[in-house]
């Protein structure tokens, strides 16, 4: 499905009040306050300023232009010599830039797991670890989960039981951290219907407190368990590896999931395909 984020001065500012945008609102709301587009200068100054701060190394951010594509390379193989190439006044590349911030061990893991793949099969081919790496850098979540209940109807896709009648266990036994860029994009348009590829992690319930209630507190040791996962081979190898969870079901994500049809009507809900199996939740 093509999307064309809105202008920056035609975007709904009450998306930013909405999750997920409402978990970036840091970020958005600071330097970055989308009144103007910031500079890709300004963007890598705040990295330089999360490098200072947590000792994590990124990419440098540099404007996406003829000179720097002259090179032939492909765009991960840029990134693992330092370069993330950034487009200047796009969202998409603006909201990739603040994952990297955000979760740059997992950023890391997928760009080395890519190039590896790059250097097995080439520069036009694809292999399925790529086009899943690719699905979760764009419309990933991470889903914590203490409930294995919870999870049993997520395998089912009973969307009516996991988000309807459990309702409330979205705020105590089940947590959700959006990392793909292309997902908060899709979410500046406030009427679309988000669904997200997850990866399921089993925790308990204080570590859910702690997602909702501080979540700085606990995205870094989620940042570090993804990309052990990633580079032990243990996840994101295959397209069917990733669980489709429908984000605007989670209560509170969407107006309409204040109504039950919303559940049974809405087409991001859609039944578990014959033979469809899901892995296991990981520890975490």
């Amino acid at each position: 499905m093509r999307s064309i984020a809105p202008a920056i001065d035609k975007v709904d500012r009450g998306v930013f009040a909405r999750q997920p945008l409402a978990d970036w609102a840091g970020e958005l709301r600071g330097e970055l306050w989308p009144e103007a587009w910031p500079s890709v200068e300004q963007l890598d100054a705040l990295r330089q300023r999360a490098i200072q701060d947590d000792g994590i190394d990124r990419p440098r951010l540099v404007a996406q232009s003829p000179t720097l594509l002259a090179d032939d390379l492909h765009y991960e193989e840029r990134i693992r010599r330092g370069q993330l190439a950034t487009r200047e006044r796009n969202w998409h590349d603006l909201l990739n830039a603040l994952v990297w911030l955000r979760y740059p061990r997992i950023k890391r893991a997928l760009n080395l797991a890519q190039c590896a793949d790059i250097a097995v099969v080439g520069r036009r081919e694809r292999t399925r670890a790529q086009c899943a790496m690719t699905h979760f850098d764009e419309a990933g979540a991470i889903v914590l989960c203490s409930d294995p209940e919870l999870l049993e109807l997520w395998d089912r896709h009973d969307w009516h039981g996991l988000f309807w009648r459990e309702r409330e266990a979205w705020g105590s036994r089940i947590a959700v951290f959006v990392f793909g860029h292309a997902i908060l994009e899709l979410a500046l348009q406030p009427e679309r219907l988000l669904v997200a590829k997850a990866l399921a992690l089993e925790t308990d319930v204080g570590e859910i407190a702690s997602a909702i209630n501080h979540p700085e507190s606990i995205r870094p040791r989620v940042d570090c368990h993804v990309a052990r996962l990633i580079e032990g081979g243990l996840a994101l190898r295959d397209p069917q590896d990733q669980r489709p969870i429908p984000l605007s079901g989670i209560p509170g994500w969407n107006p309409a999931s204040t109504s039950e049809s919303f559940f049974t009507d809405a087409p991001c809900f859609r039944p578990l395909r014959d033979g469809r199996r899901y892995p296991t939740a990981e520890p975490l």
